[in-house]
């Protein structure tokens, strides 16, 4: 575990990049945190993969928190357990559904990443969850923002 609780970043085992990178096969992405709503976002994007016959990565993307000297903040929650539920979760899934996938643990800004590798990877969706707090309806949520940023079609989870 690395520090303050946070996952370390793994891609397991680089393996997504070339099991996932095929360009005859539809590839979705999708952003998973552990709320309710990527719970639901997560099985979307398994069924949607498994109608077109394509594959999925699943991101698991946060930003560290840190105090004013960048020296990281006390656990606010155990993120390696949040990351290997995830991990099982997205296993099992590929599994049950005959979709290859993949799991991406990283330490960036979420909409940033998912936007990164759609684009590099030509991904045919972004699957996210809609937020559900009230900051985020007055300040933007990150579904509103990777929409904005998105340059292929983002499907918003409620």
């Amino acid at each position: 575990m690395d520090t303050a609780g946070e996952p370390r970043e793994t891609d397991t085992a680089g393996l997504w990049s070339s099991a996932l990178g095929s360009a005859a096969r539809p590839l979705f992405i999708v952003g998973v945190d552990g709320s309710e709503t990527s719970w639901r976002a997560l099985y979307y994007a398994f069924g949607l993969a498994r109608r077109e016959q394509g594959s999925l990565l699943a991101v698991y993307a946060f930003t560290p928190v840190v105090d004013g000297f960048g020296a990281p903040v006390g656990v606010w929650y155990n993120g390696e357990e949040l990351a290997a539920e995830l991990r099982a979760a997205v296993d099992a899934l590929s599994t049950e559904h005959h979709v290859p996938a993949g799991f991406l643990v990283t330490r960036r800004e979420p909409v940033g990443i998912l936007t990164e590798l759609a684009a590099t990877h030509q991904a045919d969706a972004i699957v996210v969850g809609a937020s559900r707090a009230l900051s985020h309806r007055l300040f933007g949520s990150k579904a509103t923002r990777t929409v904005r940023r998105s340059r292929c079609p983002v499907i918003v989870v409620p």
